[in-house]
């Protein structure tokens, strides 16, 4: 740290982080990291994995990337995230201990060698539990606030995890969910009412999801964006695709992403004969996908209850859609309220029932304008208040007030 530099230092321990600058991986951490740094001085502590620096400053932020193991083998995290990597394959438990008691050791000695000001910790299991345990141990207590982004909440459960997640709860200076629902499952988890408050994560609404009335709509082209896990519905708008197609022949489907069911997804469309009508991008870069926002149709977000009982913790693809104008049609779960609202219901589905869903979808192709006035209304609603720069402003406070 130079002696000039007069801001306090704050740790940021994480799991998914982008490995490089534009990666395709999920890099809300990192977005509210960067903008952090104007007011802190800023380390993010994550796992490595194959083909990124171990340290670098990326965008103004002092990143560690820790080793776990061999570099072959490190690959807990990307491509689906930790719950989806270990259902896929099992043996990656035994990676787990090593993942989490490297970052552990690492957290602590940053702590003492930098001097930390305060800790943020993304998600309460692992991260969570690693900085109340570095508390305990690193002789000057520092603070640290604790930040629950969905999986560690609704997938991560059982006794043993209820306890610890409590465990965490109570030992942070403050604890921060992403939506409404969730806040109100970790309370249902005894965590004390004062100690939990929703703080979203963003979206660059200013300046790349952005409404451009220059380019022309599309009366067919249906969207998917997300990761292709369970949680995500996928595959119950692919089963709806035959029905919209009896009767809309020339209705088309494109999905921007990645993840561990790609292969069983793509099988399924060869199953259905769709394979003239979807397209799979694989991964979109942040920078691409408004493009495809303003271009779409409807915008399709099935979300779903997954087997585990993983969940969408808010779905801020919502928010990019609604930014550029982009009409939607969202599946059931509790946390899309926190975008919708109370007076969206006509844009909530339950994806399981494909019957209902293909009507849905055929209703929004062929009634286009008025699905562009509920996109329209829906978007002065949200307005800005999921922008990066009201959220980071936020945090930004809640940080320093810990301090």
């Amino acid at each position: 740290m130079s002696p000039t530099d007069a801001r306090p230092v704050l740790l940021v321990l994480a799991s998914t982080y982008p490995r490089w600058k534009d990666d395709h991986e999920p890099g809300f951490v990192h977005e509210l990291a960067k903008r952090l740094t104007g007011r802190f001085r800023v380390l993010a502590l994550v796992p490595h994995s194959l083909g990124a620096c171990e340290r670098e400053v990326l965008e103004g932020v002092e990143v560690v990337r820790y080793r776990y193991a061999p570099a072959r083998w490190e690959t807990l995290v990307n491509d689906g995230g930790i719950v989806a990597n270990l259902r896929r394959a099992r043996w990656k438990l035994l990676l787990v201990p090593g993942f989490a008691l490297i970052q552990m050791w690492q957290a602590w000695r940053i702590v003492r060698q930098e001097g930390v000001d305060v800790i943020h910790a993304h998600w309460l299991i692992p991260q969570g539990l690693i900085a109340a345990l570095v508390q305990r141990v690193a002789g000057n207590k520092v603070p640290f606030v604790v930040t629950s982004h969905g999986a560690d909440l609704h997938a991560l459960h059982g006794r043993v995890l209820d306890r610890l997640k409590r465990f965490v709860a109570d030992r942070a200076a403050a604890v921060t969910v992403v939506s409404g629902a969730m806040r109100s499952k970790l309370l249902a988890l005894g965590v004390s009412h004062g100690e939990v408050s929703v703080l979203p994560m963003g979206v660059d609404m200013r300046e790349r999801f952005r409404l451009d009335v220059s380019v022309q709509r599309s009366s067919r082209e249906l969207l998917f964006v997300g990761r292709l896990v369970e949680k995500k519905g996928l595959r119950h708008l692919l089963e709806a695709m035959p029905q919209v197609l009896r009767r809309i022949p020339d209705a088309r489907l494109t999905i921007a992403g990645f993840g561990p069911e790609e292969a069983a997804l793509k099988a399924l469309c060869d199953r259905l004969g769709l394979g003239h009508v979807v397209r799979f991008l694989g991964a979109v870069p942040q920078a691409d996908l408004p493009a495809l926002y303003r271009r779409a149709a409807l915008f399709v977000a099935p979300f779903i209850r997954a087997r585990s009982g993983d969940e969408e913790g808010l779905g801020l693809v919502l928010v990019e859609a609604i930014s550029c104008g982009c009409p939607l049609l969202v599946g059931d779960v509790p946390a899309v309220a926190d975008v919708l609202g109370v007076d969206f219901g006509g844009m909530v589905v339950n994806p399981r029932d494909t019957e209902n869903l293909a009507a849905r979808i055929i209703d929004v192709l062929v009634h286009p304008e008025a699905a562009q006035t509920r996109a329209g209304h829906l978007r002065e609603t949200v307005g800005t208040r999921f922008d990066w720069s009201a959220v980071s402003a936020q945090y930004s406070d809640l940080l320093a007030k810990v301090i």
